[in-house]
């Protein structure tokens, strides 16, 4: 009996022993995540203080952009002034930044570690100054398009090269606005904010007819895993499916957004080019990463320089 006792007692520490083991580990992710958070918070005010300082190229080509938009076009000059915002910490791209930063900081003790840490790691690739300057390319290139061919467009296809259509580098990117789906189950873009006087000067845009003729943008094409929370992606895709269904009722043929990368793009950061990967050997398995995608480069013409010129 003594050592049909021995055993049991060896049995359950050995079952105590490997349920502290489980909690251990979980305290390390905790622990891990805290770190990562504390990082993230050094180097997102390590951005904002190189947009007070005037140090991220392309903050300061927004500025210039509208600067010379607002003297040519006086009557765009609120649009520029809005835009011109994401040279600075209270634009919607920094602005969208901190709050996840914030919603993460609020939540980052409830399971999936994982998700948590893959989502960390990529809100500190978009808080890298070299990205982040190359996201402002998007409202650079709306200057470009609203100027009438005076500025040219940046880190991407020329205008002239894509085709009709301008003003619409924002749309789908969830720092700027969002879908909204009407009664009869039609989705349309809605600016946030101050953003909403760019309905004023923009078509308004159906998800579905977006969806398949979309042109180039550095958020849709490059930016999109870094530059969106979970949730964001959630609702992104919650509208690409609805509308996919109603298309396939209708016996419409529906394209994705995101089906394939636009070419044109040139001039970006090697990091762009790059799909992210987390730091964290914890975040492998994550589904979050399967909107990280590879990117291809483009031999396509591209716009460069301020003006366009001869």
């Amino acid at each position: 009996m003594s050592n049909i006792k021995a055993w049991k007692l060896i049995s359950l520490f050995c079952l105590v022993s490997l349920l502290m083991g489980c909690q251990s580990k979980e305290e390390q992710l905790q622990e891990t995540i805290k770190q990562s958070i504390a990082k993230a918070e050094v180097e997102l005010v390590g951005l904002g203080s190189a947009l007070d300082n005037g140090s991220i190229r392309n903050a300061a080509l927004l500025s210039e952009y509208g600067r010379i938009l607002s003297n040519d076009k006086p009557e765009l000059a609120k649009i520029a002034g809005v835009l011109v915002q994401d040279a600075t910490r209270k634009g919607a791209l920094y602005s969208g930044l901190q709050q996840r930063l914030a919603d993460i900081k609020s939540t980052y003790l409830i399971p999936p570690y994982d998700a948590t840490l893959q989502n960390i790691d990529l809100l500190r690739d978009a808080a890298k100054p070299a990205l982040f300057s190359d996201a402002l390319t998007d409202p650079i290139n709306m200057l470009a398009d609203m100027s009438g061919g005076s500025l040219a467009r940046v880190g991407a296809i020329s205008q002239q090269a894509e085709g009709v259509g301008e003003g619409n580098q924002l749309v789908g990117n969830p720092n700027y606005g969002n879908w909204q789906t009407n009664s009869n189950g039609i989705s349309f873009w809605q600016w946030y904010g101050m953003y909403r006087i760019l309905g004023d000067v923009l078509d308004r845009v159906e998800y579905g007819s977006w969806s398949k003729r979309r042109k180039y943008s550095y958020y849709n094409d490059y930016g999109r895993a870094r530059y969106s929370s979970p949730k964001q992606i959630k609702a992104q895709t919650a509208v690409e499916t609805r509308t996919k269904q109603s298309y396939q009722r209708q016996g419409k043929q529906f394209t994705s957004p995101y089906a394939s990368k636009k070419t044109g793009a040139s001039g970006l950061s090697r990091s762009s080019y790059t799909p992210p990967k987390s730091r964290s050997s914890y975040s492998k398995t994550s589904s979050y990463s399967k909107y990280s995608g590879s990117v291809r480069n483009s031999n396509n013409r591209t716009s460069r320089g301020v003006s366009r010129g001869k």
